[in-house]
């Protein structure tokens, strides 16, 4: 993200390697959704869409679900990026997100699952539906504004006012 894009790529495939070497099973989702970011910055939507089917295969053991939000938001994200994007599976993908995450009781990861939603609402011209669900999960938020999650929520909240 710092412009050494290709060495990033490397570097984390390098990293999960070493993980999987020391037989760790746990956080290798959450490690393989870091690759999705860089992918997905790229515009590699196809080695983003690999990565999340591992991911996701992997989530489905009982101790891996903390990061299934983010895996269903991320898959979401990247079917907006292909070429023929694909908003209603998309959408599907971002609510199902909003589902884990509020069942799990992580705000953060609502917040980021609530965003996605919103600027693909936002795409479709549903501007009053996106603030109305952005505001919600926006506003349980006491504390943690200088964060670039929170900061990026205000900045959408305000252009969808």
């Amino acid at each position: 993200m710092q412009g050494r894009d290709e060495m990033g790529v490397v570097q984390i495939r390098q990293g999960i390697a070493a993980w999987r070497a020391t037989r760790a099973a746990l956080h290798v989702p959450y490690l393989c959704t870091l690759l999705v970011d860089v992918a997905a910055h790229l515009g590699s939507i196809e080695e983003g869409l690999q990565a999340l089917a591992e991911a996701h295969t992997l989530v489905e053991q009982p101790e891996e679900r903390w990061w299934e939000a983010e895996i269903h938001r991320l898959r979401g994200v990247l079917l907006q990026r292909q070429t023929i994007p694909q908003p209603e599976e998309a959408e599907a993908c971002f609510q199902r997100a909003l589902e884990v995450a509020r069942r799990q009781q992580t705000k953060s990861l609502e917040l980021r699952a609530a965003m996605s939603l919103a600027r693909l609402w936002q795409q479709q011209g549903r501007r009053a539906e996106a603030h109305e669900l952005l505001a919600s999960v926006y506003g349980w938020f006491t504390e943690g504004f200088d964060t670039l999650d929170l900061q990026e929520a205000k900045a959408l909240l305000d252009a969808l006012a």
